[in-house]
């Protein structure tokens, strides 16, 4: 009875439900599924994780050049004389969003009078810093310059109006002091350290995974518009049309993809969208072929037949009855091709035509710190280098999983016969 249902179960399973069964048993295409899943969640979240949430993580501080992992930083925040901007958290998680603080690495302070006494941090030992005053008002608040501060000896209070707000603000010395200490000192820890312009590595690195994404999934959507529609028309009509589809298949074939890449980059300029065209303009022709050669097998078939008999246009029989079924190639040479666009885009902002700073790629990023990989900061290139590996591995764990999860040879599904 349990064999029969079994049975059952098998013969009324949908293709996607049985391909999602054998691609979970698996083990490493599923580890390469959560390791892009949860790539694709930070990308999403993007500035809304990061520790410096300014555009591109680009808040630069040189004197915190190379800190290593797990160093914080003590900072002076300093607000702007200016109105706070508005910005919606869709806005910050997907442009960042600019400080409304001016933000001050200190080794040290203390107050005098009105003011707060700071020792800029140097990273020397001893610190050595510049001595630099700032009024405790002006710290605080985005004083409206129109009016001066104005300080009560006896009373020790300061008198003050803010931009957008009318009334006139009277606080205590004591008051402020303590309002500085509580929301104006922070502490920062940099849990990847700092590259060499003092920026936040972790922040640029989920940034960067962002750009990674973004840049195989455009690159992969141009590859099968273009792939599919060649392709499709080469199959299925065949004759003269096929003929000059791969004369220009094998032209494009026959040169080296990344110096095509660089190529059609210096043409179109530096930058991320020139990427996102460039790399996809050169992984057509792989779709292009596997569609064709499907097509030409599927073309023939009964069904085919069928379609012309009951009066079909050929754009309906391609469209509804062809295409479907060259999904499986595609999807699987859709997650090798999106290692590849990783892979390819994290070359090209390694040689420096990609992305531009201060656009935070891994190539990059690798490209920038080059130099220490010899040096006791090695990890500032190892820790993009390896982002690309683990990217790039976990799309083509997902590819092979989805090959072998697609193959109708598989005999893993077929039921024991009774008597065995």
């Amino acid at each position: 009875m349990l064999f029969k249902k079994k049975k059952i179960d098998f013969e009324s399973e949908s293709l996607s439900a049985a391909t999602w069964r054998r691609f979970k048993k698996n083990k490493l295409s599923m580890l390469g599924l959560f390791i892009i899943i949860f790539a694709i969640i930070i990308s999403i979240l993007g500035y809304t994780i990061t520790l410096d949430s300014t555009p591109y993580a680009n808040d630069q501080k040189p004197e915190l050049h190379i800190k290593s992992p797990g160093f914080i930083s003590k900072l002076l925040l300093v607000r702007k004389n200016a109105e706070k901007e508005s910005n919606s958290f869709f806005g910050k998680m997907l442009f960042g969003k600019q400080d409304d603080y001016i933000s001050f690495t200190v080794y040290n302070y203390f107050f005098n009078g009105d003011n707060v006494l700071v020792e800029e941090f140097t990273g020397s030992q001893p610190n050595k810093g510049g001595i630099t005053k700032y009024n405790i008002a002006d710290v605080i608040y985005a004083l409206d310059n129109k009016s001066p501060i104005q300080y009560d000896t006896l009373k020790a209070t300061l008198s003050f109006y803010e931009i957008g707000n009318p009334n006139k603000i009277t606080k205590s010395i004591v008051e402020l002091r303590k309002q500085l200490q509580q929301e104006n000192i922070v502490h920062k820890k940099y849990f990847l350290g700092t590259d060499i312009l003092g920026r936040d590595i972790l922040s640029r690195l989920i940034i960067g995974t962002r750009i990674s994404i973004s840049v195989g999934l455009v690159s992969v959507i141009i590859s099968i518009v273009i792939g599919v529609f060649l392709g499709a028309i080469a199959g299925y009509y065949r004759g003269k049309l096929d003929t000059a589809i791969m004369w220009l298949i094998n032209v494009v074939w026959s040169i080296p993809t990344l110096l095509l890449v660089i190529a059609i980059t210096l043409v179109l300029g530096k930058g991320i969208i020139q990427v996102f065209i460039a790399v996809g303009l050169t992984m057509w022709v792989d779709v292009a072929r596997i569609v064709r050669g499907q097509i030409m097998s599927i073309r023939e078939k009964e069904f085919v037949e069928a379609g012309r008999a009951l009066g079909y246009k050929n754009m309906r029989i391609v469209m509804k009855h062809v295409l479907p079924n060259v999904m499986g190639p595609m999807v699987v040479m859709a997650a090798s091709n999106f290692a590849a666009a990783i892979l390819t885009e994290a070359g090209l902002s390694f040689l420096g035509i990609g992305a531009q700073p201060p656009v935070p790629s891994w190539g990059e990023m690798t490209n920038t710190h080059q130099g220490y990989i010899l040096m006791e900061k090695a990890y500032l290139a190892f820790i993009p280098g390896i982002s690309i590996m683990v990217m790039v591995l976990a799309f083509m764990l997902v590819g092979n999983g989805l090959r072998d999860a697609l193959d109708t040879r598989n005999l893993d599904d077929k039921p024991i016969a009774a008597g065995n």
